[in-house]
């Protein structure tokens, strides 16, 4: 049994930030199965109730922290599987171009943006949202990472199948049949979609412009790539033995850090432009470094 958890332990500390966030999500997924079947008079989706986020302010008031939570909470298993799919494929490329602390930062800001957008929509427009709606599941979260993705590079090529289509494309797609779900009976986390949507655009249309607007989120991004981390202290925060050695008036750790992200930020524009397939191997195998 120790051997066991030895090997589960090992194999959990080998995972990326957003494959651990898929371990949550999929213990949370059980732990709300084993809440129903030890009290039979417990509905299966009202077993983590406590996390679910609802349109109703009052309740909202003594749950503060479902804004965040909501996101981890799935009641059924094909609900968990497609969102968990598509943040174990979405993760394995951001991450290969971009750091996992931009990804946390889009992550749970896109859970946050689906959140506020949900509730503004069912308190806003009563007659159009019917009352007593509550939220639930990782999706504005990874629309949030996808959106970011099809927004920054938007003519890179994605194979299906056969053909390659634009990374655009992709996006007009998804945010087509979310405005179209608006109209059916998940309104509510069409809603969200958007929301999460919207702060990937805007996330992704500042970066390219040089700002991050997930700075001041930062705090919290440490502490949850904090809590993934093998050490348990956050890898964003690294100290270094200190050195007088200077390179165009820059440390040298400062001056190698500087011009590792130049060479990144210009790999990112050619594949902006042109397309993945259009890098070195070279160079392809220096993003996939760096986002190591």
């Amino acid at each position: 049994m120790n051997s066991l958890n030895q090997d589960i332990k090992q194999k959990l500390t080998h995972l990326n930030v957003l494959e651990k966030i898929i371990a949550v999500n999929v213990i949370v997924f059980f732990v709300g199965f084993v809440l129903q079947a030890l009290t039979s008079t417990l509905p299966y989706d009202s077993s983590l109730k406590w996390f679910e986020l609802s349109s109703n302010l009052s309740e909202l008031l003594v749950t503060p922290w479902s804004f965040i939570t909501y996101a981890f909470v799935h009641y059924d298993f094909i609900h968990l599987l497609f969102n968990m799919l598509w943040l174990y494929f979405i993760g394995q490329w951001f991450l290969n171009m971009f750091s996992k602390k931009l990804a946390i930062n889009i992550y749970f800001l896109g859970a946050i943006s689906g959140a506020i957008i949900f509730l503004l929509g069912y308190n806003l427009l009563p007659n159009v949202f019917s009352s007593g709606g509550r939220l639930v599941g990782a999706s504005a979260a990874v629309r949030a990472l996808l959106i970011f993705m099809c927004a920054y590079m938007p003519q890179m090529d994605l194979k299906f199948f056969m053909f390659n289509i634009k990374l655009w494309m992709v996006g007009a797609a998804i945010l087509t049949l979310d405005v179209l779900g608006l109209a059916g009976t998940n309104a509510g986390g069409n809603l969200a979609h958007l929301g999460g949507a919207a702060l990937g655009f805007f996330y992704a249309m500042q970066y390219k412009q040089g700002r991050d607007i997930g700075k001041g989120f930062e705090g919290v991004a440490d502490t949850v790539v904090g809590w993934f981390s093998k050490s348990g202290k956050s890898p964003l925060k690294t100290v270094h033995k200190r050195t007088n050695k200077k390179m165009a008036g820059f440390k040298k750790d400062e001056f190698d850090a500087f011009n590792k992200q130049k060479r990144i930020d210009i790999i990112l524009d050619k594949i902006s432009k042109s397309g993945y397939d259009s890098l070195t191997k070279e160079e392809k195998e220096f993003l996939f470094k760096a986002g190591k």
